[in-house]
Formats: structure tokens, sequence, C-alpha cells
């Protein structure tokens, strides 16, 4: 790169850019160029509605001018799940670095796919699991290196909230073209669930899983519920992760983690810039809540994404990260229909 501000290109007007599109003026070394989106409009009244006044930014009515668009770096993509693999793809092959929300795609190969052409075209691409930027999983993680609360033997991931009329959208299709809540949510806990499990920072995988779940009349769940088994430890002690989500109740974004000596509960994975996060855990007859720092972790993702560009760095997310997670969700999908 030549210069030391990487410059982006929002493509789609998704209701994420509240969080997204001030996160990439806000960041260190990111500049935000423009924004497109299919319906008339939609790309100015998403720059106007989430970043008022801001000036300098091209709205496109069309995705096309976007990616090809010589001014901008990387492309942020927060299409509709199903439309991820085909626009990642298209701006991977104009030379673009891409973070592709979650989930990075639909389809095993599809990721495949990314890799390769990534690969070919020398450009970088992630997942978008905001999450994983903030703090506070570092100080989870720290707590289980201590030895707190001994080896981790059983996760719970919740997560949930009330699906408003105006987003139903989101559920009308079936599961395997992106619909549903495992393809909404699901991502998440499953992400949460495989990182609890991790050894030496690389996300374990389950052997099996079972799942329960409802579908509405399009075929999506709504609410989906199951065990991913994690095989045995060392000791032949049982791992399981159990997750939960749903658009019909209440918002919550947790999980826990047990180990033979205690537990840790990070109480608000999605935790907004204002919020104050909190973890709490008990072990050897003790119990602490800790609250941390505030942060916001859109925008530490789009630091660390800019990073990666313009100083040649890794994404801390990898392809085999989001190969796992994607693997883990269509085995809980298979499950659900059965």
């Amino acid at each position: 790169m030549h210069h030391q501000t990487l410059k982006w290109g929002i493509l789609g007007a998704a209701r994420v850019n509240e969080r997204l599109l001030p996160a990439i003026i806000e960041a260190h070394q990111a500049q935000l160029v423009a924004i497109a989106s299919r319906r008339a409009g939609a790309a100015q009244a998403t720059l106007d509605k989430y970043a008022p006044g801001q000036t300098g930014v091209m709205c496109y009515d069309d995705l096309e001018s976007l990616i090809n668009d010589q001014n901008i770096d990387a492309v942020y993509c927060p299409m509709a799940n199903e439309e991820h693999a085909e626009w990642a793809l298209k701006a991977i092959h104009a030379g673009k670095h891409v973070l592709i929300e979650k989930p990075m795609t639909t389809k095993l190969a599809d990721i495949d796919a990314i890799e390769a052409a990534a690969n070919a075209k020398g450009v970088k691409v992630m997942e978008g699991f905001m999450y994983r930027f903030h703090p506070q999983h570092a100080k989870v993680a720290e707590l289980i290196a201590s030895g707190l609360i001994g080896d981790v033997l059983s996760c719970r991931a919740s997560f949930s909230f009330l699906m408003a009329p105006a987003r139903m959208y989101r559920i009308t299709r079936d599961m395997a073209n992106g619909g549903g809540a495992m393809w909404d949510i699901g991502p998440y806990a499953i992400h949460a669930l495989r990182w609890c499990f991790a050894q030496n920072g690389v996300p374990a995988e389950p052997h099996t899983v079972l799942a329960y779940g409802k579908l509405n009349q399009h075929g999506a769940d709504v609410v989906a519920s199951g065990v991913l088994d994690f095989g045995s430890d060392a000791q032949g002690r049982a791992r399981y992760g159990h997750f939960d989500v749903s658009f019909e109740r209440g918002r919550k974004a947790e999980y826990e983690i047990i180990g033979d000596k205690g537990w840790i509960k990070c109480h608000n994975m999605w935790a907004y810039p204002g919020d104050v996060p909190t973890i709490s855990w008990e072990a050897g007859g003790k119990s602490e809540t800790l609250l941390l720092p505030k942060a916001n972790h859109f925008n530490l993702e789009i630091e660390h994404f800019s990073d990666c560009v313009l100083n040649g760095k890794e994404p801390l997310l990898t392809f085999d990260d989001a190969r796992g997670n994607c693997q883990a969700i269509e085995a809980v999908i298979a499950a659900l229909k059965k």
C-alpha cells in the first residue's frame, strides 16, 4: 500500500451499517470513500442517517460502480447471507480486500472459492465477527489460561432477540437459502463455543451435533437449540457445547464456560460502546464480578483489518476458522431438518 489510510467502500445499505459505517469513519487508518445500494437513494439515505454531515463519500445506486471504483482499497460486505459469496468474489476479482459480515458464506465450497481467489489476487479477506475484537474476551482467555477454572469441560452460548415485524424479511426464505436464526445469530453461538474449547488459539471442531428447532412456514428456524460434542479431554472427560438461539425471546448475548474447578461468564457479547462489559467467575469458594473498560468492537475490528492490509499482517480470523463455523452450522441445520 502506498498510503497509510485504507480507503473503504460499503457494499449494501444493510442495518448493520448503523454500527459499521461510523466505525469506518472513526477508526484509525481507515477512511470511508463510498457506499452503494441497489435501491435508488438508499446509499445516500444510509449515509445521512448514520453519519450526518459527512462529506467526500460517493453514493452509488448500483453495486458494480463501487466494485469498479479505483479509489477503493477495501470493501465491507453486509449483504444478505446467501449473497456474500457472489459479491465478495466480484470484489476480490476487482482487486479489493474484503471484510465479509458473518457468516462468510452459507456453503463450504464458497469459502474455498473465496480463499483461492484471494490468494490469486493477493488480497486479504476476513469474516466479520466483531465480538472477537472486544477486550473482554481476551480477559476471559486470560482467566482460563491462569488455571482459575481448571480444564474447560462445558460451554453454553445463548443468543436471542425479539424479531421486529420490519425485520421479518430475514426469515422469509428457508435455511438452505440463508434464512433463519442459525444463519443470523447462530454463527455467534457456534463461534463462541468453538473458541471456548480452542487449543493454542485454534478453535475446536465438534464431532457430532444434536439439535431441535422450530421452523416457520418458509422453512426457516425461528428457534434452535442443541449440543455440540467436542469429544473427550486427556482425562477422558466429556466436553459438550450447548447453544440456544431465538427470534422469539428478549435480547440476550451471553456465554458461560465451566471447568472442573469453577466457571466464567461473559454477560453481554454484543456490548454497545456505552455498555460496561461485565464478566463474572466463581472458583475455589471465591467469586468476583469484573467491570471492564468500555470498548467499541466494530471500531476495533475495522482497525485490525486495516492494519492487516496496510502492514501485511494475517487477520485474526482465518479461512480455516470460517470453514469450521460453516461446517458446524450446516451440521446443526441438517439435524434440525430431521
